[in-house]
């Protein structure tokens, strides 16, 4: 299926903006190509556009003729996407563009993540600043660097290049609700040094490989119970012991924000009869624990033929002290909120880890919607590396958004929504990190508001965006644009 398909969607304007979009590659820290095609754009379109110290851009267009005169309004959205492929999946994100794929009222990618997150916000924005029959105030759209790994952009903004006092933000994932406070996170990375040697030559080489989890959004899926890999492994590394088995290598999880899918591991067997019945039998237990939730769950080992002495191992009392910690570590929801029923409040997510040649080197991400509870977690996770001497630190924090219920953009779009579709919106706060805390850092008081289409799985391989809801998000930033 060709981009054709997707740019005949319905609105257009959106549809195709995103399909130019998604030619170009945009991962986080590496954003130049994208940065250069939104200024590309702008040159098209006759409008003003400039660069900040951090790298964000942002464009300006004039007010319609109908709304001369009234205070500019900020659209924000982010530029980068989560990279991430399936399993077997061979995809060269620095040189691929998407390839999309229209599968009924959803919009998919072949393999790998769409960039729906945060592109059709992005291209939202584009779509409207192309627009020639559009009612709107003047604009501002702040196109922002690095959300996926860190909030860069956003913690860069300077206070003086924004004149609105309201912001659209336009990274939200669910059509029926409105998005007034979110989670701040904190990165948690740690390093294990330790002593390689040779393994001894009569002695067997496995693959350990867990695959086909689900994976997900760390912080809008980490209530699910999905199954973390990395976790995963440690428990089946655990459960066979260090007399059994003297871990290699290790590599699992790819993105800071993503629940990890697969994790791999190699390991030199040093007891083939136990080690079978203990990882049989912990492997069949976590199957049965997540049949209903992880369907396409794979736990396997492969024999591995290598020559003696090419394979360095972790000593017993290392690796005994490292897997316990991964086993130990907080990993999933840490509290839920007792003032928002049914939102979590803290949670952690083991995002990433390589092993090997005498290093071990992890990523994690905390998420809260309380900054002392941020720190709280951030300490748990990490506690039991810290007591195996382990090098561990938190740091690139950014700030979670309060949420205000006398939110004056609100009270006009909660109204306009229910003109438009005949039923109350949903007004709450989510544990996915928006950039609205972190800018209304350098812009105090600003008025904000989150909100857009359906979009299914972010970050992972299977992430998918709803047409119909696009339409129903297109529809209401546009009368929202025409009332302001």
């Amino acid at each position: 299926m060709s981009s054709s398909d997707i740019r005949a969607l319905e609105p257009k304007a959106l549809w195709n903006c995103f399909a130019d979009l998604n030619a170009v590659p945009r991962p986080s820290k590496r954003e130049e190509r994208v940065v250069g095609f939104v200024l590309g754009f702008a040159a098209r379109h006759g409008l003003d556009a400039q660069l900040d110290s951090a790298g964000n851009v942002i464009i300006r267009k004039a007010a319609s003729t109908d709304r001369q005169g009234r205070e500019p309004v900020i659209m924000q959205a982010h530029l980068d996407m989560v990279h991430k492929a399936g399993d077997g999946v061979t995809f060269d994100f620095d040189k691929q563009g998407i390839e999309m794929w229209v599968d009924g009222d959803w919009v998919r990618a072949r393999g790998t993540t769409l960039g729906a997150d945060n592109g059709l916000g992005v291209a939202a924005i584009l779509a409207v600043l192309a627009a020639k029959d559009l009612s709107h105030p003047p604009i501002e759209a702040l196109f922002t660097l690095d959300e996926e790994q860190g909030m860069g952009g956003a913690l860069g903004l300077q206070p003086g290049l924004l004149t609105g006092k309201t912001m659209l933000n336009l990274d939200s994932e669910e059509d029926d609700t409105f998005t007034i406070g979110c989670a701040g996170g904190i990165d948690t990375v740690g390093t294990f040094e330790y002593t390689e040697v040779a393994h001894e030559a009569a002695t067997t080489v496995m693959s350990l490989q867990i695959s086909g989890l689900r994976g997900g959004h760390s912080g809008l899926q980490i209530h699910e119970g999905r199954a973390n890999a990395i976790k995963l492994m440690a428990r089946l590394l655990s459960a066979c012991g260090e007399m059994v088995v003297a871990l290699s290598t290790m590599r699992g999880g790819s993105a800071r924000n993503a629940i990890p899918a697969q994790c791999v591991a190699q390991v030199v067997v040093l007891d083939d009869v136990k080690f079978a019945e203990c990882f049989g039998r912990e492997a069949t237990g976590i199957r049965e624990e997540f049949r209903l939730i992880e369907p396409g769950m794979s736990i396997a080992s492969t024999r591995v033929e290598v020559d003696a002495g090419e394979v360095g191992i972790m000593g017993k009392e290392q690796q005994r002290a490292l897997v316990l910690a991964m086993q130990a570590v907080v990993n999933g929801v840490y509290r839920m909120s007792p003032v928002v029923p049914g939102l979590v409040e803290a949670s952690s997510n083991f995002s990433t880890i390589a092993l090997g040649g005498g290093k071990a080197e992890w990523g994690s991400l905390q998420r809260s919607s309380v900054e002392s509870s941020k720190a709280d977690v951030a300490r748990a996770f990490r506690a039991p590396f810290e007591l195996i001497g382990a090098q561990v630190k938190s740091g690139d924090p950014y700030p979670g958004w309060s949420p205000s219920a006398e939110s004056p953009i609100l009270e006009k779009m909660r109204k306009i929504y229910r003109e438009l579709f005949g039923h109350e919106v949903k007004v709450g706060a989510c544990h996915a990190g928006l950039e609205c805390g972190v800018i209304s850092m350098a812009y105090p008081g600003l008025d904000m508001i989150s909100f857009g289409p359906n979009i299914h799985e972010a970050h992972s391989e299977k992430e998918c965006a709803s047409v119909s809801s696009a339409q129903k998000f297109w529809r209401l930033l546009v009368e929202t644009l025409g009332g302001l």
